[in-house]
């Protein structure tokens, strides 16, 4: 897993846009099409303005939901109306290549076999999604796999139902469709992501984290989340 330290959230914003970027149009060339899946945040929701401003070919971008909370459409708490605001809005990609998570289906559980059913539409079976963004929480989780989740645990499906967390259950890719991907994303901005972050660089098994490979991982990180980080030929200081 290789490590980029960044100034702030902008700058790492910006980073991840361009890598994004890149990797679409050679995947593009490559193989026709390129699917991203997207959580949610505020540094995220910087990366995405920024990525509508470079240039890719988004008749061939598919966007999916890395996770999206059980909430209200076009509420606050739903990643997918910050989704729309901070891309949709600016970009030229076609709405019908974004795919939401049915989280406003009566029976969950069968719309995430659903969704399960679009990822392998749009990157085979089973499905092999091009680039995963991934989040930490300071509690260690990323997606929606937080600690003490049975779906930590799930091995046989790439999306699934969790328990309420934060006051709302939530649709996530579980690990085996997040560690099919080609490669991983993590954006982390914050100090207060500090210990998270140490605790991931070091495989600590007992964060949900640390259940995400590292051999496709790279890490855009803001200096205040790193500042308990040692020195490692991974890391890399960017000014």
């Amino acid at each position: 897993m290789k490590i980029e330290v960044h100034p702030d959230a902008a700058a790492v914003a910006r980073k991840a846009a361009e890598i994004i970027a890149a990797d679409a149009r050679e995947a593009v060339v490559s193989r026709g099409r390129y699917v991203m899946a997207v959580s949610g945040g505020s540094t995220p929701w910087l990366m995405l303005r920024a990525l509508a401003d470079e240039q890719i070919p988004w008749e061939n971008l598919h966007v999916v939901q890395v996770d999206e909370r059980v909430a209200p459409a076009g509420g606050p708490e739903r990643n997918l109306t910050h989704l729309r605001e901070s891309l949709l809005e600016h970009a030229p990609l076609p709405l019908r290549h974004v795919h939401a998570m049915p989280v406003e289906a009566p029976d969950l559980d069968p719309a995430a076999l659903q969704y399960a059913a679009i990822l392998r539409d749009l990157a085979g079976s089973p499905p092999v999604i091009d680039l995963v963004h991934l989040g930490l929480g300071v509690d260690g989780h990323t997606a929606s796999l937080v600690p003490g989740d049975p779906v930590l645990e799930v091995t046989d499906v790439d999306v699934a139902v969790t328990r309420p967390y934060q006051g709302r259950r939530r649709m996530t890719l579980t690990f085996p469709s997040i560690n099919r991907s080609r490669r991983v994303l993590w954006l982390v901005t914050g100090r207060e992501k500090a210990g998270a972050l140490a605790r991931l660089c070091d495989s600590d098994p007992s964060i949900p984290a640390s259940g995400v490979r590292q051999d496709v991982a790279l890490i855009l990180a803001e200096r205040a989340a790193a500042e308990q980080l040692g020195a490692s030929e991974n890391l890399e200081m960017r000014k």
